[in-house]
């Protein structure tokens, strides 16, 4: 199909071009117009057929509502089977304008339009060339977002043109949207009228016309399995760019921490403009963090600078949920499907062997901490027919290999720990595989919103410690640590001292540790701990 382009930035001169819009939609076609909101594909809300053909140019999910666009008021009237009192007042106050309200619909409303429900959703936009076309087809418009199904609304008409070209009959240049996010969307269906998705229209303006009104559990959180969608923008992952976006959850300065600790080179972030001087990698920003409706404007044409930038891994500034904000939270969150990371604490232990670190690890999980321990992810990687392993028995011969295949760890030991070159070679294959594991676990738990421990007897050789929010040294005399060796491992005093002698001096770590314990059990390690987590906890009370 040839898509035309028409000009209709100023509908009361260019008159052609919107008779001529007028004239498709007339005739069952789809055409992209303007709204103050985003850009959307338009087609006769009475006709199925031409409805149908929005689904198809989007590749949208049939079941999925949308919304009729209408020029007067007078037309609810045509559409909804009974037009509440309080659906007038909504109107009076705020069309034209960003607002769509839901209502029980009449039978000749296709259920194209919406979406298998017995209701319909309506609004009047403010945008001039929009009223001029609506009015000029003489019939209400069913129009979602002008986009590919699932990425980011398009506020310019080069967006509609990249994804539309050549699936529809024509598009309609009116400029810039005003808002950039699409409207808010109320439903009076309900008991108590129910906030299904913000926009630019405030839920405290709402509840200035209504009193009471109760927000969406959708809002801000996936649509539950088998949950039926009753607004467009609920079902499905909405608004996404193709790269993989997660939400930082906390402060600015949780956000520059947590970048700092996890992001890696080629990463992207999505921040507010006054964080990029605090940000090492390359950004994209959408607005200003004080400022919501620079986020609104902003937003969706910065999620589609991302793909612009080929990103594959994103992090996002959570932005503030009031206001405006909780519109631009909405399509966030659902652009990285839901995806986020939280303001956690993780802290990283080390020590010298026998010191007592499993000991002060198990402290901190009995406190609630989850434990990454890496040496049972070494375990792991090391496991039976996995790649390390067979490296290991190259390097260090077959017989590390058990009869049944699996390693001989013991035996392994003694060679890896023979000198310092012995160990390189372990740590040159072990290593990318177990950091690779320990990375993964730590973000897995800052999702989760989990705090977390680290075990990891290589913590600053390994620069495990970025990942840290606090970093602990634990050390006892060598007498008392050689007796513990022994008692727990059965390991002979020769062998104990191999593996001390293959890592640096005890000032490698007490220089760079956040906190030293001596553990000689003269004061018992718990004391020591409780000291030690009474100054962690002031920390975390102090998060949001």
């Amino acid at each position: 199909m040839n898509t035309l382009f028409l000009d209709i930035r100023n509908p009361l001169q260019n008159t052609d071009a919107v008779n001529t819009a007028a004239a498709f939609l007339r005739a069952g076609e789809v055409v992209a117009m303007p709204t103050e909101t985003v850009y959307g594909l338009a087609a006769n809300a009475f006709d199925s057929t031409a409805v149908h053909k929005i689904f198809a140019a989007k590749g949208r999910p049939q079941d999925n509502p949308l919304i009729v666009h209408v020029a007067y008021v007078q037309e609810l009237f045509d559409l909804a089977a009974h037009v509440p009192t309080a659906a007038l007042r909504l109107a009076e106050k705020f069309w034209p304008g960003p607002l769509t309200i839901i209502l029980p619909k009449k039978d000749r409303v296709p259920d194209a339009v919406s979406g298998g429900l017995s209701t319909v959703a309506v609004r009047m936009p403010s945008h001039p060339s929009a009223n001029a076309l609506i009015r000029a087809a003489g019939v209400p418009l069913a129009a979602p977002s002008a986009n590919i199904s699932g990425f980011p609304s398009p506020t310019d008409v080069r967006h509609v043109m990249d994804d539309m070209d050549g699936r529809i009959a024509a598009v309609c240049d009116g400029g810039n949207c005003e808002f950039g996010v699409e409207s808010t969307v109320l439903t009076l269906a309900t008991d108590i009228p129910r906030l299904l998705r913000p926009g630019s229209v405030t839920l405290e303006q709402l509840r200035e016309v209504l009193g009471e009104v109760q927000v969406d559990d959708a809002v801000l959180h996936p649509l539950q399995a088998g949950q039926t969608a009753s607004s467009p923008g609920m079902k499905y992952r909405h608004y996404a760019p193709l790269a993989k976006i997660t939400v930082v959850k906390g402060t600015a300065q949780d956000f520059y921490k947590f970048l700092a600790k996890n992001s890696k080179k080629g990463d992207l972030a999505l921040c507010f403009e006054e964080d990029v001087p605090h940000i090492s990698l390359d950004c994209v920003t959408f607005g200003q963090a004080d400022d919501p409706f620079s986020q609104t404007h902003r937003l969706f044409d910065a999620l589609r600078e991302l793909d612009e930038k080929k990103a594959k891994t994103v992090w996002a500034r959570d932005p503030a949920s009031d206001g405006v904000g909780l519109a631009v939270c909405n399509r966030l969150y659902r652009a990285a499907g839901f995806c986020f990371v939280h303001n956690t604490l993780t802290v990283g232990i080390t020590g010298i062997t026998g010191a007592g670190k499993s000991t002060l690890t198990k402290l901190f999980a009995q406190k609630g901490f989850a434990v990454v321990d890496a040496d049972a992810i070494a375990r792991s990687v090391t496991e039976k027919g996995s790649p390390v392993l067979a490296q290991l028995a190259e390097v260090f011969g077959e017989d590390i290999l058990l009869p049944d295949g699996t390693l001989d760890r013991r035996k392994l030991g003694a060679r890896a720990f023979a000198d310092a070159e012995s160990t390189q070679k372990l740590n040159n294959i072990t290593h990318p595989a177990i950091l690779e594991r320990i990375r993964t676990a730590v973000l897995d738990l800052q999702k989760d919103g989990k705090n977390a421990v680290l075990d990891v007897p290589l913590l600053f050789e390994t620069g495990l410690n970025e990942l840290c929010d606090h970093t602990v040294y634990i050390t006892a005399d060598h007498g008392i640590r050689m007796a513990r060796l022994q008692s727990r491992d059965g390991l002979s005093a020769q062998e104990i001292e191999k593996r001390m002698q293959a890592r640096f001096d005890e000032a490698y770590f007490t220089e760079r540790s956040d906190f030293v314990l001596v553990n000689n059990g003269k004061d018992g390690l718990d004391a020591l701990f409780e000291e030690l987590f009474a100054k962690i906890t002031a920390e975390l009370t102090e998060k949001p």
